[in-house]
């Protein structure tokens, strides 16, 4: 089977160092969507925390020799499975972003563990306060 997607979007921030993890990042940026998904962004909020999912466009191809490795929080070798480390077998990550503001396409957010220039697969809230989950 193969899947293929296209980015609805792409971070920019001008942070030259970014954190391993949205959890311990201040970091300042934007998310800059497609216009044709601007109907989509309605309803998203400032303070609202949204998930981010993105492609670790910069990561070397996955070897068996990333299956195991050493986080900085950790003194011992875990799988990669138990990390955010952006060497995985498929390249994705997830993070949970601040909404700082937004304006048409453009949303402002905090909290950034991605490059300049990442691609955005999809956005999700934190919390959807249309259903249960």
């Amino acid at each position: 089977m193969n899947v293929e997607m296209k980015p609805i979007g792409f971070v920019s921030t001008d942070a030259k160092e970014i954190p391993r993890n949205w959890r311990i990042s201040d970091v300042q940026g934007t998310l800059t969507i497609d216009k044709s998904y601007l109907e989509g962004l309605k309803d998203i909020e400032v303070g609202q925390r949204i998930y981010v999912i993105f492609h670790f466009h910069k990561s070397p191809e996955f070897t068996p020799q990333y299956m195991r490795i050493t986080p900085p929080i950790y003194n011992r070798k875990v799988g990669v499975f138990n990390t955010h480390s952006p060497f995985r077998p498929n390249p994705i990550g997830l993070s949970l972003l601040e909404v700082m503001g937004i304006e048409g396409n453009i949303i402002q957010v905090k909290g950034i563990d991605m490059m300049d220039g990442t691609p955005v697969w999809d956005i999700k809230p934190e919390i959807c306060p249309w259903s249960d989950s």
